[in-house]
């Protein structure tokens, strides 16, 4: 009886002893791989578009941080307070490149809501005279929006944000113009959503900023 019971183990034991490479080929760390390669590959464009040099006159110029949120009925919301957290995720890689900019207090000390309005409505002759009363050489505007979608094989909604980035020279010379996406079946707090996607793409999306800065802002 204990020959009987023991052959059949013996035997399991011998076939997964003799296949040792078909075992190494199963890996439960293959998605891991993959997105590690995806890392360097982020990282790697990083690297060169922080690479591109950058004139010294440039970098002394002041750059003007706008932030907006397009609601459903297409009216933008531009309250600069309501976006604080949003522009320091900006704004703090900016400065560590060395670029200077406004903080949200100077912008609003200096120009009505109405000359920041003027910018999302892309009302040249408004933005012009806004820049010019703040001193600003160029202007970054950040426009958030979102599309919310019933998932067909679940009962939520997907919420989709995207945020586009448009650096302009103070006569409105597009200079700029780089976007991130996001989407999420979290829920509908798009500001939040915002936030996140920001956080997530802001070293990438500075970079190409920075890069395009260096590169286009002195030619004419």
């Amino acid at each position: 009886m204990k020959l009987a019971l023991l052959l059949p183990l013996m035997t399991l034991l011998t076939v997964t002893s003799v296949d040792p490479l078909h075992a190494q080929r199963f890996s439960f760390s293959q998605p891991d791989d993959a997105d590690k390669q995806e890392q360097a590959a982020r990282d790697a464009r990083i690297a060169d578009a922080l690479s591109a040099p950058c004139r010294a006159d440039l970098k002394n110029k002041k750059i003007m941080v706008v932030i907006g949120e397009r609601q459903s009925n297409g009216y933008v919301e531009a309250r600069q307070q309501n976006y604080g957290e949003h522009y320091q995720a900006i704004n703090k890689r900016l400065q560590a490149l060395g670029l200077r900019t406004y903080t949200p207090e100077e912008i609003r000390r200096q120009i009505a809501q109405a000359e920041i309005d003027a910018y999302f409505r892309n009302d040249p002759d408004a933005a012009l005279s806004a820049s010019r009363r703040l001193g600003a050489s160029f202007v970054l505007r950040g426009l958030i929006s979102s599309q919310a979608t019933p998932n067909p094989m679940m009962a939520v909604n997907q919420v989709s944000v995207n945020m586009g980035f448009t650096l302009t020279a103070s006569n409105g010379r597009v200079i700029s113009d780089t976007e991130a996406r996001s989407s999420s079946y979290a829920g509908s707090d798009v500001h939040q959503m915002a936030l996140t996607l920001v956080n997530e793409k802001a070293d990438e999306v500075v970079a190409m900023l920075y890069a395009d800065y260096c590169r286009n802002a002195g030619t004419k």
